[in-house]
């Protein structure tokens, strides 16, 4: 066996020798290089952005009006649609007029009845005068039937103020709208017997166009606002306030800040803020809760980073890869100032035109070569076809 072995080896020799180009020919590329890792990134541009403070609050009706009866009786009918817009002087229900009727014809027959007096007693004291000046009757005469005349004067008039009201209390039988809004649910029925100033409304009107959100403001932001500080940190900025909804979505009406509640809670040390928002479509509703941002600096030559290239190290910085123009990976600790939607506020760290990588984290490492590629910006969803 030694011996074969010996005269073999030649023979492995040659075949490997000749099998070697073909192995390298199979495996291309062995021992080379990797080609460099494609990432998707950001160019991004340094601006001026309006820093703002979310402050929670509630919707509150800019008008409440709780319809009450004035007047005592049986509803005969409700003359509104539920949840229907009402303007002031509608009419929303009728109470039984039948016994104010009666009153007001008793009215007007007592008001006919003292005229009819003041009319005799107009003509005594004018008989009374002619005698006087005859000299028949004497100045005593005349005087009282002077006071007599007087009088039914005044019965007159006591009689046409019961007359009058009367007629106000027939009149309040039909219950009007005392406020234009949308009139809530009726909370009686057809055949209820309600009371003058009963503590139960029959329904509730609210003006909700516009309305008004309440919100809490901290003291000390107050007081800085006051003494003009926010001004100045302001400067240019735009102050609309703006309206967060509950789900999450923006509302496309912008606010002013109209009052300040003159008083600190003791136990929150907050401040009340009442600010007024158009609401043309109803979409705010009283009671809502919402998020007001309020507009409290300008940061200036910041850029806004996309959130999902940034990350924290181990000692919890906030750090991002940026392709150089080299196109290598650059690794940046970051200065993050606030959040703005999707991105971050950084004013240091990153630069106008840095490239900062969004996608394809994973495949890189600080100084690696790679491809990027610009990320495409969003795209407007296609009109309807029109038929």
């Amino acid at each position: 066996m030694p011996r074969l072995t010996r005269a073999l080896a030649p023979v492995l020799m040659l075949a490997l020798s000749l099998g070697a180009p073909a192995a390298q020919a199979q495996a291309p590329g062995q021992g080379g290089e990797r080609p460099p890792a494609a990432v998707t990134v950001v160019t991004l541009r340094a601006q001026d952005v309006t820093l703002t403070a979310v402050l929670p609050g509630r919707v509150v009706a800019s008008g409440v009006a709780e319809v009450r009866p004035q007047v005592a009786g049986i509803i005969t009918e409700r003359l509104f649609e539920e949840g229907g817009e009402v303007t002031v002087g509608d009419a929303l229900y009728q109470i039984d007029p039948a016994t104010y009727q009666a009153q007001v014809a008793a009215a007007r027959a007592a008001v006919a009845q003292t005229r009819a007096t003041l009319n005799a007693a107009q003509r005594e004291a004018q008989r009374v005068q002619t005698l006087l000046d005859r000299k028949v009757v004497s100045q005593q005469n005349v005087d009282d039937a002077v006071s007599a005349r007087d009088a039914a004067a005044a019965g007159l008039q006591v009689a046409q103020a019961q007359l009058q009201a009367a007629e106000i209390e027939l009149d309040r039988t039909t219950i009007k709208a005392p406020l234009s809004g949308r009139v809530g649910r009726s909370l009686t029925t057809r055949g209820a017997l309600v009371t003058a100033g009963q503590t139960s409304p029959l329904a509730v009107i609210r003006s909700l166009d516009p309305v008004y959100v309440d919100v809490t403001m901290s003291a000390a932001e107050l007081v800085a606002w006051r003494r003009g500080h926010m001004d100045e940190a302001l400067k240019d900025a735009d102050r609309t306030v703006t309206l967060r909804l509950p789900d999450g979505g923006g509302y496309d009406q912008t606010g002013l800040l109209t009052a300040a509640e003159p008083y600190v809670d003791e136990q929150t040390g907050v401040v009340v803020l009442r600010m007024e928002f158009s609401n043309p479509d109803q979409l705010l509703l009283p009671g809502m809760y919402v998020q007001v941002d309020l507009p409290k600096g300008l940061a200036e030559n910041v850029v806004l980073a996309p959130q999902e290239a940034v990350s924290r190290d181990r000692r919890g910085r906030p750090t991002a890869m940026v392709v150089t123009a080299q196109n290598t990976v650059e690794e940046r600790v970051l200065n993050v100032l606030a959040d703005r939607g999707s991105d971050w506020i950084v004013t240091d760290g990153l630069a106008d035109g840095d490239r900062i990588i969004v996608a394809g984290l994973q495949k890189i490492a600080p100084g690696a070569t790679v491809t990027p590629q610009e990320r495409a910006a969003p795209q407007a969803a296609a009109p309807a076809p029109q038929n």
